[in-house]
Parts: structure tokens; C-alpha cells; sequence
């Protein structure tokens, strides 16, 4: 499925919306991440903190009704590429670091973490922990080895 201009518009506002909630400040004293949650029936997107506090929320009509198998896939990755385009609002809000935007179906059951902002790294990824254990296991045997 391809997105519309429209669609990555509409996201790019919505991202704006959440920063201005947030404005840069020199020390920040907010810690909390970013939930976003997205209903693949009614195309609802909405932002809330660690509270369940709503943020915003606005409707993406493209994703009204989808019937995308893969939706989930389709839609952490517009935005994810809407938020690492948009790394210099995102990167500076008024938010204690590290911090992520974190995917949750409509269910608000966790689905994928987006992007994670600390002070010296920015990660862009859908798991970021993937292949962690493999490269523990790859790790302690090169270790072992050694010895």
C-alpha cells in the first residue's frame, strides 16, 4: 500500500502538535514517553504519555477501514519515516532524555518502538532489540574462547 502526500501530511501535523505540547526548554523536567495508538476500523491516531493522558489525536482517512493484513508493518513504517525526517523538532522537545515513540494497536497493546531521542544517539527502528541474544550468545562464546 502506498501512502498519500495527504497521509504524510496529516502525520507530519500531528508530530507538531505533540511537539508543541512540549516545547524545547534549556532543562527539561518531563519524563514520559510517547504512546501512539492507531484503529485500523475508525483510522483514529492518537498520542497519549506514560499517564494514558491524551496529547492529541486526529483521524488518518486513508487508514479508515483498512483491510491491510499487514497494517500495523505498513503504518509504523510512514511513521517512523515521518518522525525521523521530522529529528530536529523531535530530537530538541521539552522532554526528559531517553525518550521513545512507541506503536500500540488499538488495543493500546504495544506493537513496535518507533524511535528512542537520548542525549548522543538517536535510534530509528522497528525492534530494537532484535538479535540481542544472538549477539550475547556470539559474544560470551568469543569470551570463552579466549580463556
Amino acid at each position: 500500500m502506498r501512502t498519500n502526500d495527504a497521509t504524510i501530511l496529516q502525520i507530519e501535523r500531528f508530530i507538531r502538535k505533540i511537539a508543541q505540547k512540549f516545547p524545547p526548554v534549556d532543562e527539561p523536567t518531563i519524563m514520559t514517553d510517547i504512546h501512539l495508538s492507531i484503529s485500523q476500523d475508525s483510522g483514529e491516531f492518537l498520542a497519549f504519555d506514560d499517564n494514558d493522558k491524551e496529547i492529541t489525536r486526529c483521524v488518518v482517512n486513508e487508514w479508515i477501514d483498512s483491510r491491510e493484513p499487514d497494517f500495523y508493518d505498513m503504518a509504523a513504517g510512514v511513521v517512523r519515516n515521518v518522525i525521523g525526517r521530522m529529528h530536529d523538532v523531535v530530537d530538541n522537545m521539552g522532554i526528559l532524555k531517553p525518550f521513545s515513540f512507541i506503536l500500540e494497536t488499538d488495543e493500546r497493546e504495544h506493537y513496535s518502538e518507533l524511535y528512542l531521542v537520548d542525549s548522543d544517539i538517536r535510534i530509528i527502528g522497528g525492534d530494537l532489540m532484535k538479535g540481542l541474544d544472538d549477539d550475547l550468545d556470539k559474544f560470551l562464546d568469543d569470551l570463552l574462547k579466549e580463556s
